[in-house]
């Protein structure tokens, strides 16, 4: 059986002693550590690389919220809070689940089942699914916790990128940089000085008569690749 690799994040100490209680009868489920703040948290999180955290939503200075927001990559997520409204907020940003405190023992066992599932399901895939990571995006008072492969187009507004996903689109104060180091380079491609695509959302790629190419994606966007940008395209897909 699959070992899950989980962390504990919660500021309150009684908080981690109920969730560490309750995992102890599930052998497959191993506590690999806890943190008290998003610092913490984020360093344990990046250094461990767990497959789940447990997270408390509010916490003093930095939320749950803003913890994933800080995060290139995302593991698998399960919000625990004692407020409803913020229960609702983490089931519309698409965690696995949320358990409202204190926890009672059949919603536990419940969400643990999911987990397992969802989980399973995700391994079961391919090992190197790289666009399959997670990352949380927050813009405004909207939340979305969405895989990088949902994102067909981002477009930089001098020192903030906007994304689009899902018919959706969100600010970021990142940068195209920022987002070319993160990003897998086999599946994102920037196409000028102010776009990168994800090439799995192409529908057509046309040559103009300048020699430039121009790409539809499946939305139905038509957007010109640079000279330069059009030469490296069609090296690495072998065309023209």
């Amino acid at each position: 059986m699959k070992k899950i690799k989980v962390i504990i994040v919660d500021d309150e100490r009684s908080s981690r002693e109920e969730l560490k209680r309750a995992l102890k009868i599930y052998e497959d489920f191993i506590l690999i550590g806890e943190a008290e703040n998003a610092d913490d948290a984020k360093d344990l999180i990046e250094t461990e690389m767990p497959d789940l955290i447990f997270l408390d939503i509010q916490m003093p200075e930095k939320s749950g919220f803003d913890l994933l927001e800080s995060l290139d990559n995302a593991p698998a997520v399960l919000f625990t809070t004692a407020y409803n409204e913020y229960a609702v907020q983490a089931f519309e940003v698409n965690a696995l689940d949320y358990l409202l405190k204190p926890i009672r023992e059949e919603r536990f066992a419940k969400a643990i089942e999911k987990i397992r599932n969802t989980i399973k399901q995700k391994s079961d895939l391919s090992n190197a699914v790289t666009s399959d990571q997670k990352i949380f995006i927050k813009d405004g008072e909207k939340r979305f916790f969405i895989q990088l492969d949902e994102i067909y187009l981002i477009e930089s507004l001098e020192n903030y990128t906007r994304l689009y996903f899902q018919g959706k689109k969100a600010l970021q104060r990142r940068s195209l940089r920022q987002w070319e180091a993160l990003l897998d380079e086999t599946v994102f491609f920037r196409i000028n000085r102010t776009k990168i695509i994800n090439i799995k959302h192409i529908l057509e790629v046309n040559q103009t008569s300048s020699g430039r190419l121009e790409v539809k994606l499946k939305t139905g966007e038509l957007l010109e690749v640079s000279n330069r940008q059009s030469v490296k395209f069609k090296n690495n897909n072998g065309i023209w």
